[in-house]
């Protein structure tokens, strides 16, 4: 799906956690409908700011833990993480505006 890399329970602490810039992780599964209405769209932002911010995509079925710990209960959940903490989460497919509005702080 896409051009954003996917990131995995195993490499979550690394790659998201201690990252130097803000990473906007979005949980998704194959199954889920409005996941794939927003996946374009965030690769389309991704595109146009991925230098300010890192964008991965995390499949719920096959990584269980982290969406767990951070209580991911519905998908699409797109969390924006700095420093370590989530500093945004936005839930459910929204369309490029809306999302390019929640994401101004970090593009």
């Amino acid at each position: 799906m896409g051009n954003i890399s996917a990131v995995t329970d195993a490499q979550f602490d690394e790659q998201v956690l201690k990252s130097d810039k803000p990473v906007l992780v979005d949980f998704w599964a194959e199954w889920c409908g409005p996941c794939r209405q927003v996946a374009p769209i965030l690769d389309e932002i991704n595109a146009e700011h991925g230098e300010k911010i890192t964008f991965l995509k995390m499949n719920v079925d096959e990584n269980p833990v982290t969406p767990s710990s951070y209580r991911v209960t519905g998908i699409p959940t797109i969390n924006v993480y700095q420093g370590g903490e989530v500093v945004k989460s936005i839930v459910g497919a929204k369309p490029k505006a809306a999302l390019l509005k929640e994401l101004a702080d970090f593009i």
